[in-house]
């Protein structure tokens, strides 16, 4: 696509095992605070988050803590009125593994936020730019953990981003058509512009199946990222993996967000 052609698609991407590995950061937290809650009883292992994940409503890790901790005692016969659990304490315990002690200055942050490996670097935003691809991110992330990787470790700017405060949790279409109507005032597109949205979880592919039910004007696509645990996993686990993300909605599976080129994203178009 030359530099004098018109824009074709608009790519929105999620962060979380998309852009950063979270394998040892978020998943980590998410374990480490369901085995606090339950009294060292029991953590979570890659395949149970991966189930809890699959079922397409658990996006938020805080939430999603505290469900793994309920079903726990749930097992062993206990209802849920009986179990003593305090949602504010568990986000406490989770962001100050994520983040560390110090919750609120990026600058002091010393928990597993600090660790996460990079999938991408500024260049493939660089390129999608020349491109012509307008893109920005929606993600279930809070503003200052993705603004965290996006300007501090990446190096973007100007940044479109709708993150977690900003818009219902996902598959709620919301915030994905908000970033897809800032770029399109931004940018000055045409208003049904093809939209391209990657993540990670059945979650982000319902969001695109609910966009498109319910905001027909445009088309939107699905991509599915497979998420470096995965990709590590054994050839059954990607390939059940893969085949939950496509029955979910995705257009297309790949193995790493760098795969998700111009090229690529223009033969997604119908």
């Amino acid at each position: 696509m030359t530099s004098l052609a018109a824009p074709r698609a608009i790519a929105v991407f999620d962060i979380d095992g998309v852009l950063r590995d979270v394998s040892n950061s978020y998943r980590r937290a998410l374990a480490d605070t369901v085995e606090k809650f339950t009294g060292g009883q029991y953590r979570p292992t890659s395949e149970d988050i991966d189930e809890l994940k699959g079922e397409g409503q658990w996006n938020n890790d805080w939430e999603g803590s505290q469900e793994l901790v309920y079903r726990y005692f749930e097992r062993r016969g206990k209802g849920r009125d009986a179990i003593a659990l305090d949602y504010e304490q568990i986000v406490e315990f989770f962001q100050q593994r994520y983040r560390g002690p110090n919750l609120e200055d990026p600058n002091e942050w010393t928990g597993y936020i600090t660790q996460e490996p990079l999938l991408v670097d500024a260049a493939y935003f660089d390129e999608l730019t020349r491109d012509r691809i307008p893109w920005g991110f929606f993600s279930g992330a809070t503003q200052g953990s993705a603004r965290f990787v996006l300007e501090r470790r990446l190096g973007l700017s100007n940044l479109v981003l709708v993150a977690m405060e900003d818009a219902p949790g996902k598959p709620d279409p919301t915030g994905l058509l908000a970033v897809a109507e800032h770029l399109t005032e931004l940018h000055g597109l045409p208003a049904d512009l093809p939209v391209i949205y990657a993540g990670d979880t059945v979650a982000d592919m319902q969001t695109v199946v609910q966009a498109q039910a319910n905001y027909a004007q445009r088309q939107w696509l699905g991509v599915g990222i497979l998420p470096p645990h995965v990709v590590a996993g054994a050839a059954s686990y990607r390939d059940a993996y893969r085949d939950a993300l496509k029955k979910a909605g995705a257009n297309e599976v790949v193995s790493s967000i760098t795969e998700l080129t111009a090229s690529v994203i223009h033969a997604l178009e119908c």
